[in-house]
C-alpha cells in the first residue's frame, strides 16, 4: 500500500495539518506513558489535560466545548476496524506513525459494509497535529519503527467511553460501540468477541 504524507492533497478530504500550537510540553509529557507490545487507549488523561495546551485546544480546536485529552499507545500493523464520531478528532504525533483513513460516505448503508479497498494510508510524522474530520473512518495508528508509537487523541469530553444505554441492533445503531464511537470491525479483529459490528469487506490491510 502506498504510504502518502499528510502535506499531498489526497489527505484534504480526511483533515487538516494543524499549526500554532505549542506543543512541546505535551509531546515531552508523552514519555512518560509506556508503549505496551499491544495497543492501550485512555481517553481522558488528569498529567495531560493539567498542561497549559489543553486550553488552547479546547477554545481553538472546539470552540469552546468541553473536550478530553488521553492517548492511544502501543505496537499495530493492522486495520482491523474502522469508527467515525460526531465531532473531529484531533492527534498529535509523538512518533513517525502512519494512519489508514476512508470516508463515511463510502459506507454502504444498505447493510453497513464497507470495502477497504478504499482505505489510503497517510504518515504523520513526530511534532505534527492534524485534525481528523467527523466523516473520516479511522482507528489505531500503525508503527513505524519497531518502538512502536505514541499519540495523543484530543475528543469531545465523554467520547469512547462505556454507553449508559442499549442501543437498538439495527440500522446505524448496530454500529454505536461506545458514546460518540460508531464501529465497523474486520471478521479477522477479534472485536466480535466485544459486540463489534462486522462490517469490513475485504482484506485486513497490513503496513
Amino acid at each position: 500500500m502506498k504510504i502518502q504524507s499528510i502535506n499531498d492533497p489526497a489527505f484534504l478530504k480526511y483533515g487538516k495539518v494543524l499549526t500554532g500550537y505549542d506543543l512541546d510540553g505535551l509531546i515531552a509529557a508523552m514519555d512518560s506513558f509506556e508503549i505496551p507490545d499491544d495497543v492501550v487507549y485512555v481517553a481522558s488523561s488528569p498529567e495531560l489535560e493539567r498542561l497549559p495546551v489543553f486550553q488552547e485546544l479546547q477554545n481553538r480546536g472546539f470552540g469552546g466545548v468541553p473536550i478530553q485529552v488521553g492517548y492511544c499507545n502501543g505496537h499495530n500493523k493492522k486495520l482491523n476496524a474502522l469508527e467515525y464520531h460526531r465531532c473531529s478528532e484531533i492527534n498529535v504525533a509523538c512518533t513517525d506513525m502512519v494512519l489508514l483513513l476512508g470516508a463515511q460516505q463510502d459506507i454502504d448503508l444498505d447493510n453497513y459494509t464497507y470495502d477497504t479497498q478504499k482505505v489510503e494510508a497517510f504518515l504523520v510524522p513526530k511534532g505534527a497535529a492534524i485534525e481528523v474530520y467527523a466523516t473520516t473512518l479511522h482507528y489505531a495508528p500503525c508503527h513505524v519503527s519497531g518502538e512502536g508509537f505514541r499519540s495523543v487523541v484530543v475528543l469531545s469530553r465523554d467520547t469512547n467511553t462505556d454507553l449508559d444505554f442499549v442501543p437498538q441492533k439495527k440500522g446505524e445503531d448496530a454500529l454505536l460501540f461506545a458514546k460518540n464511537k460508531w464501529l465497523v470491525a474486520h471478521p479477522d479483529s477479534g472485536l466480535e468477541e466485544q459486540g463489534a459490528w462486522m462490517g469490513l469487506k475485504g482484506d485486513n490491510i497490513t503496513i
